[in-house]
């Protein structure tokens, strides 16, 4: 066999149901992803999709939702300073 894997279309992690509003706010406007609309068959299911450059980042609804321990996407900035900077504001305006 000769096929291989090249490469990652998307990335799924798990979050709690109603989680889409947090998510829209961290990723979309803190992180500067784009959210991108999820097929017809599945947006009953919750959650939401973003952008993160050439591929997808999709966040999907678990209805009995555990933290996990050591999982996690790691993503790239081209301006980390700024974007700390940019979350920081968003926490101090959202503590007000």
């Amino acid at each position: 066999m000769k096929a291989r894997v090249t490469g990652i279309d998307h990335i799924q992690i798990a979050a709690p149901e109603g989680c889409e509003e947090a998510a829209r706010q961290l990723y979309g406007s803190i992180l500067g992803m784009a959210e991108i609309e999820k097929p017809p068959g599945l947006r009953a299911r919750g959650g939401c999709w973003f952008q993160c450059g050439d591929r997808q980042f999709h966040i999907g609804v678990e209805r009995d939702f555990q933290p996990a321990k050591k999982a996690h996407p790691a993503f790239v900035s081209s301006d980390l300073d700024e974007l700390r900077e940019g979350a920081s504001r968003t926490r101090h305006h959202r503590s007000r």
